[in-house]
């Protein structure tokens, strides 16, 4: 049976019959809800922490949407039958109980010091790692393998936090790695479905297709892969600034290969260069503070990566990838252009927000809100869809 027939072939709750369907709709509630929760904590000096902003917005919300696509993406690559039903259901229910944990340790002073939430928190990654793996060798699909290590060292850059937090730290090497682990997947990922994507759609018009992805593709790869890890290691260093400046350079490079200036008429599209665009700035960015701190402060190249590149690029997967697979047209509405207007115009006051300390507060507030709105408009707008079987085929 394929991976389309299986799925189809599902005969349980609706939400269950795909991975993409729970996690894109309660990640997108989480990160509308959680943006909010901080940003009240941070202006009244509430309990919940940085670290606990951090570690959600980057190992919950984007683990989340990542394992959604991983597990909906991977049967296709691999050939083998999807997870759905029960077994999607208790990954599902590992990613909540992680969230539960860790909106309690923040909460509860008293469990600060508790291993059960790191526990509950952790196992969920390293159990999708060896989901990963297991679909990826018994597939016989070695392309995909550095997928898989992504996403072990992803969830050992979670569990790394854990320990350094636990310690007394403020887990930074744990969550620049993790962080550099997302970049660079968006890197791989984003750097087939923007491409295929686009000329599928230009194949239809008759418009410019991208570049056959080559051996410039495989050294832009390797640069990011390389400017990322010194990043993680020594971001402060002046060869780490060059690094990540060189990538960032060739991933602009890379997407102007990919024609998204004649893809205008498509939200669906254009939104994924976009989204990409906003990784090759990060890390123009990150490599500017780490040569120039005073000039560009760090928080500036991590917030383009995060609110813009992980922010801008989630949600258009999502958008694009949830009216696929329930059976809606490859078409945007007005809703998704407020989607990726507000997602976009909540990373430029956060970016804007590191670059002027006297309107810091109020960007601050600003990017929140639109920020929650971005992924709350998400919710609402598909949550139906998402919540709901396929309409049947006429």
């Amino acid at each position: 049976m394929k991976t389309a027939a299986a799925i189809r072939a599902y005969r349980g709750p609706a939400v269950f019959s795909v991975g993409l369907r729970p996690f894109f709709l309660f990640a997108a509630l989480w990160s509308a809800i959680a943006a909010p929760i901080w940003l009240y904590a941070f202006l009244s000096g509430g309990p919940v922490g940085l670290d606990w902003h951090v570690h959600e917005m980057l190992f919950g919300y984007t683990g989340g949407v990542v394992v959604g696509f991983l597990l909906t993406a991977v049967p296709n690559w691999t050939g083998r039958l999807p997870v759905v039903g029960r077994p999607l259901a208790l990954l599902f229910g590992l990613w909540l109980a992680g969230r539960a944990a860790m909106l309690a340790m923040a909460l509860n002073a008293d469990l600060t010091t508790a291993a059960w939430p790191a526990i509950v928190d952790g196992l969920f990654l390293f159990v999708m790692a060896g989901v990963i793996w297991r679909e990826v060798l018994a597939g016989r699909n070695w392309r995909n393998v550095p997928i898989a290590v992504m996403v072990t060292l992803f969830a050992l850059a979670n569990a790394g936090f854990h320990l350094e937090r636990d310690a007394g730290g403020v887990a930074n090497l744990p969550t620049r790695l993790g962080l550099a682990v997302v970049a660079l997947l968006i890197a791989v990922i984003g750097g087939r479905v923007t491409p295929s994507f686009t000329r599928n759609w230009q194949a239809r018009r008759g418009g410019p297709l991208p570049a056959v992805a080559g051996r410039f593709d495989i050294v832009t790869l390797a640069a990011t892969a390389a400017g990322l890890a010194a990043w993680s290691l020594a971001p402060a260093h002046p060869a780490t600034g060059v690094l990540l400046l060189a990538a960032g350079g060739l991933n602009l490079l890379r997407l102007a290969r990919w024609r998204g200036d004649a893809t205008g008429a498509e939200p669906l599209v254009w939104i994924l260069h976009l989204g990409y665009l906003w990784l090759a700035a990060g890390l123009v960015l990150t490599g500017l503070s780490s040569g120039a701190p005073g000039l560009v402060p760090p928080s500036v190249g991590v917030h383009a990566l995060t609110a813009g590149a992980i922010g801008v690029m989630t949600l258009a997967v999502m958008t694009r990838a949830s009216r696929g697979h329930t059976g809606r047209p490859l078409a945007a509405g007005p809703v998704e252009v407020m989607i990726y207007g507000l997602v976009n115009a909540a990373a430029l006051a956060r970016v804007a927000g590191g670059l002027s300390p006297s309107a810091y507060q109020p960007l601050l507030m600003v990017s929140a809100a639109l920020w929650s709105g971005a992924f709350l408009a998400f919710a609402i707008a598909y949550g139906p869809m998402l919540l709901t079987a396929r309409p049947a085929r006429s």
